[in-house]
């Protein structure tokens, strides 16, 4: 096992290391939060830790239960956050968008004590816990909902300090949620020690984050990429995290730059290609930005070029999971090589095995095995994943990369993603990097679709930037010159917009039901 740089103590809390050191170091009136009506100190966010805390406790959370968080970003989500983990419950974070049905099931299966949910959300997760008995009660933030207790009234005679219960550094702290691209979301079960190691490794070790950083995020804090990025690294150094709670189009994060001038933007693929191909995008001040991060999915050479040549930041591509919370093979600043994900994260070690655990040489591709301190514990109910997924200190998921003699991280796909064509194997993202350097296309996704005699071809989905008349047919002429034969898609078919999963990923598994209808 790689030695590690960090060893939290036994008890270890993360409300402790994020927020409660802060105050010790003397940072607490630094600023914290940047809001779209004010700021909060850090001395702010912990009173509003501390209250949360309280009425939580006063509302019959114990340590070790869990709490379901469905709120948009902003103070009360920070506030809450860090209030369960400082009782010594578990924090549960979900996108408060979520229709009636996928929150339901989640009820079930999480089997939260309480679940605090914004006002203008509301109705939705109350009606949807009509006949179950899973849930204790609610706690409204941000306004009120009749019949539900708000925080504002429950808090309004709350005072005074909230001693942190001493957890285990591996009790559980925060449930995550895989982001695969198919299926139903699996819950990851972290603890704290996870998350600080990550901060540790990643954040201070390699990106460098410093008190003077400012960081802004396309992603929502429920995601676990930006609950690191632009919560839990910043707050480790004493820097401020910008927080809005608007969907994040290129027009609303061309604001948010221009307002807060952040030194570090938290971004995904889609985002990056909005940004860059946005009529003024030439109009736009980015010399605020040491760097950008991308994750959650794979990053073309095309769109990163496009990036580049729009406003000069680099962009760092590099993956993560929930299962290892966070980044663990990233780009740096100072050593990008676009097309990889760069070199594995010091603290974290990596390699590439064949469906035997047979390691493999450099450029052959393989299942990617990562081991460090950062592993979780299991999926939640569902122990024959937990088995497959976590073998002793490695964790082998479903992506498939190859690693050349530099040690840089190529990303080739997931397992479930690759297709078999005419007797040869296909990775999807050879075909959707080809057709992104088509000038008329935003976005792509391939995938394999039986045809009439029952054979696999793959069909690619394409989001353009204008969908003219023969489109279609010309991106398929476009890639079937640049590829080989039987790489090319046999369809192309024009989308408006892509189906999402519950973390904004393209729905592939939509897409597949698509292609085969």
């Amino acid at each position: 096992m790689p030695a590690p740089s960090f060893e939290p103590p036994e008890s270890f809390n993360l409300a402790d290391y994020f927020l409660e050191g802060r105050i010790r170091e003397g940072r607490g009136e630094r600023i914290a939060l940047r809001l779209p009506d004010r700021d909060l100190t850090y001395l702010d966010v912990r009173a509003l830790a501390h209250r949360f805390g309280h009425v939580l406790g006063r509302m019959g959370v114990r340590q070790e239960e869990r709490v379901l968080i469905a709120l948009p970003d902003g103070p009360e989500l920070v506030g809450a956050l860090f209030g369960v983990l400082k009782i010594g419950a578990v924090v549960v974070m979900v996108n408060p968008g979520l229709g009636h049905d996928e929150i339901r099931t989640l009820y079930g299966y999480t089997r939260a004590r309480l679940a605090v949910v914004h006002a203008e959300t509301a109705a939705t997760f109350v009606e949807a816990s009509a006949g179950g008995s899973w849930l204790l009660r609610f706690l409204v933030a941000g306004g009120q909902v009749p019949g539900q207790p708000t925080f504002a009234a429950e808090s309004r005679d709350v005072d005074g300090e909230l001693p942190t219960v001493p957890t285990h550094r591996d009790d559980p702290a925060i449930w995550l949620f895989s982001g695969g691209t198919t299926g139903r979301p699996k819950a990851v079960v972290q603890t704290h020690a996870s998350f600080a190691n990550t901060t540790e490794l990643y954040a201070k070790g390699v990106l460098g984050y410093r008190e003077s950083d400012v960081t802004l995020s396309v992603p929502k804090l429920y995601f676990g990429y930006a609950t690191g990025s632009n919560l839990f690294f910043p707050f480790a150094v004493g820097a401020s995290a910008a927080l809005f709670p608007e969907h994040p189009t290129p027009e609303v994060v061309f604001e948010q730059i221009a307002r807060h001038r952040p030194t570090i933007l938290v971004n995904v693929p889609t985002l990056v290609g909005r940004m860059a191909d946005h009529p003024r995008a030439s109009a736009q001040d980015l010399s605020c930005l040491r760097f950008a991060t991308s994750a959650g999915e794979a990053l073309p050479v095309p769109l990163y070029e496009r990036w580049k040549a729009a406003f000069g930041v680099e962009l760092l591509d590099g993956l993560g999971t929930a299962e290892m919370w966070h980044v663990f093979v990233t780009n740096r600043p100072g050593d990008v090589r676009p097309g990889t994900l760069g070199r594995v994260v010091e603290g974290f070690e990596l390699k590439v095995c064949d469906d035997e655990g047979r390691e493999l040489g450099p450029g052959e591709v393989g299942r990617l095995w990562v081991r460090g301190r950062s592993r979780a514990v299991c999926y939640w109910q569902n122990m024959e994943r937990t088995c497959d997924a976590f073998r002793g200190e490695w964790f082998v998921g479903g992506d498939l990369v190859s690693r050349d003699a530099e040690g840089y991280v190529t990303y080739c796909g997931r397992g479930d993603d690759v297709l078999k064509v005419g007797g040869k194997w296909l990775v999807p993202q050879e075909v959707e990097s080809c057709l992104m350097a088509h000038p008329a296309v935003r976005e792509c996704a391939v995938v394999g679709a039986a045809d009439a005699a029952g054979l696999v071809k793959p069909v690619a989905f394409v989001v353009a930037e204008t969908a003219s008349p023969g489109l279609a047919e010309e991106l398929r002429a476009f890639a079937l010159e640049r590829l080989q034969a039987y790489k090319h898609p046999r369809r192309v078919v024009l989308l408006e917009a892509f189906p999402r999963t519950h973390l904004g990923k393209v729905d592939r598994g939509r897409l597949k039901k698509m292609a085969e209808e």
